[in-house]
This record gives structure tokens, sequence and C-alpha cells, in this order.
């Protein structure tokens, strides 16, 4: 019988995860990982309730259950990290950080160590021989957030939601009688919580006013700091009246953003982009052939083409445009539903 960690976040995905690999056979240990606790901006961090609720839905699965802190290593390899990205003008992705040297690394070595012989948690995606592929419930899948994870670590890792859809991931927590049936989904940034990213980074970056200027250079008014803006945005501009405005374009030397009224504006689409620090869980894309890139988590899927370029990058070209490509981003590449990997918008 082997041996399968699973991560229980609290949530009611990973509770049916247990559950479903305990029918299936597995000897199932539960796991929370403890990666932040610390309040923000006056709202409280969720943790003790996710804490309290991943240790009654193991309680009513009857299986062992143990908490592995990450709260040091989580701090430095993806707040850290996700704030200097900010802070260098670029709007990185935590979810994919933490699933990165997380999930799918610390928490895969921690488990190993601890006599695992599999890791498991409550993801909607698919895996095949060390190969990701997307979930069967495409309005949920993840792949997008799981796109830097190591064949090595697809190897011992099983997604029991796999096939299932969220409304019989429901179904089946009700079914098992878990305590995290009718829990609401999270949201927010990744375990820290429900809370608005700018009132997040105001905890670590000292911004200062500086203004917005739109395409013929007139100055509109102020923002409250280049650094809380990204491409495309329209809300929280402050200026008020008339059409609304959209981010074009920011310049951290000059702690300026630049804005346009007109939704289409070339300056908000583009039919190209370069990726650096790039990821391929297995061969690299062929040259001349067509993929799919997703820009954003349940972004549509738009066809393209890459071609390697110097120092590990690559140039994509878009059969059309795609709205607001934003540097730090992730692109992510698709050969139909596998996930070939992906890298940073530069």
């Amino acid at each position: 019988m082997k041996t399968v960690f699973v991560g229980l976040s609290g949530g009611v995905d990973s509770s049916v995860s247990a559950a479903l690999l305990q029918q299936q056979g597995y000897n199932v240990v539960g796991v929370y990982m403890k990666n932040w606790t610390a309040d923000v901006a006056g709202v409280a961090c969720p943790w003790r309730q996710d804490l309290a609720d991943a240790r009654a839905a193991a309680a009513k699965l009857d299986i062992p259950f143990q908490v592995f802190d990450f709260q040091a290593e989580y701090r430095q390899h993806v707040v850290d990290v996700m704030v200097a990205e900010y802070q260098a003008g670029r709007t990185p992705n935590p979810d994919i950080l933490c699933n990165q040297e997380i999930k799918f690394k610390l928490f895969l070595q921690s488990a190993l160590a601890a006599g695992a012989d599999l890791i498991a948690t409550g993801h909607y995606a698919r895996t095949e021989d060390g190969r990701l592929l997307t979930a069967a419930d495409t309005a949920k899948d993840q792949t997008y957030f799981l796109y830097r994870v190591t064949p090595e670590a697809l190897e011992r890792t099983l997604f029991p939601l796999a096939g299932l859809a969220k409304p019989e991931v429901r179904r089946l927590a009700t079914k098992f009688g878990l305590p995290t049936a009718k829990k609401p989904d999270s949201q927010g940034i990744c375990f820290i919580g429900e809370v608005g990213l700018r009132e997040f980074l105001s905890q670590y970056i000292t911004a200062t006013a500086g203004p917005i200027v739109d395409a013929a250079g007139h100055e509109l008014g102020q923002h409250q700091g280049a650094v809380f803006y990204t491409i495309g945005q329209r809300h929280g501009l402050g200026l008020g009246g008339g059409e609304p405005y959209y981010v074009t374009g920011k310049d951290m030397a000059t702690n300026t953003v630049y804005v346009t009224t007109d939704p289409v504006d070339a300056a908000l689409e583009t039919d190209h982009c370069t990726i650096t620090d790039v990821h391929w869980i297995g061969p690299a894309p062929q040259a001349g052939r067509t993929y799919q890139l997703r820009s954003r988590h349940r972004a549509a899927f738009i066809d393209c083409t890459l071609e390697a370029g110097h120092r590990g990058t690559y140039a994509i070209k878009l059969a059309h445009p795609e709205r607001a490509l934003t540097p730090g981003q992730s692109a992510v590449i698709y050969d139909g539903q596998r996930v070939l990997g992906g890298g940073i918008v530069a």
C-alpha cells in the first residue's frame, strides 16, 4: 500500500481529494502547509480557520494529520520575489511561484523525507507519465498555475480531481460528510487571503505619488505609486468624469503612469511577445509548429508559433492580438491538452 501525503488547505477540493484517495486504497496522511500567518492591512489572515478546517476534515476521514511550517521559505521564495518584481515594474503571479517553490518542491521533498511515496493536491489538472494535461472541467482547469512544476515532481503527484467538475466535488463532499462541503472557494493572494493587492504591497513598498499622462503628453492627475498599476487596468486611477481611462504603460524611473481613453488603443494589444526564464516540462516547442498560448488563468487560448532566441529566450507570434500582455506575467504554452511549459513576458 502506497502512502500519499495530501496537502489539506482547509478547502473542499483538497478534502475531497483525500477522501477519494482513501477510497482508492492509499494510506493517506493529511498535511496542512503553514505558509503565512500575518494579518495584512487590518484583514485577518485566515490560516487559523483553514488549519481548523483541514484538521476537522482529517478527523472525519480518520487519517493522520501533520502541519509543515514553511513560513520562512514562503516569505523568501514567494513574497519577497513578488514584492521585488512589483518594485521593478513587473506583474508576477504569486500562485505560480508558490506551486514552483513550495507545493511541488518543498512540500514534495518534506513529504518524501517523512515516508511518503507520493503527494496529492486538490488542483484541477491531470498527469500522465510526468506530463501535465488540462483537467476535464475546463472551467476550473488550473494548469496555468502549474506550468513550472518539474516532470520529476509530476511523476510523484496525484490530482484526484482530474476528471471531476466542481459541482460533483461539492456533491461528493456532502456524501462523505466533510465539514468543508459548503465552505466557499478561497480568493485573493495565494495563502494570504482576501487582501487587495495595493493594501498588501503597501506593507512592504513605500510608494510616492506621480503623474498620470495621456498619449499627447498631457498630465491628467496624480497616481499613488506606479508600482500599484498594471497594463490594461481601468479602475483605481482617480480620474473622474468622462470616458474611462486605461493604463497603457508605466515608467518606473520617472514614476509615471501612461493612460488612454481608447479601449482598443494599439498600446493595449499586441500580436507578439518575448518570454524569458523559460521552463519546459518536456522537450521544447518546435519552430514553425502551431501551439496555443494562455496569458492568464482561464483566458482564451490563442494559436501561436515560437522561435528560440538568445540566452534561452523565445519570440512568440500570436495568430491575433492579445490584450494587455504585461511584463512579469506568465505566458503558458499548450499543445492541445498538454502543457508544454512557458515563461515570463519580457
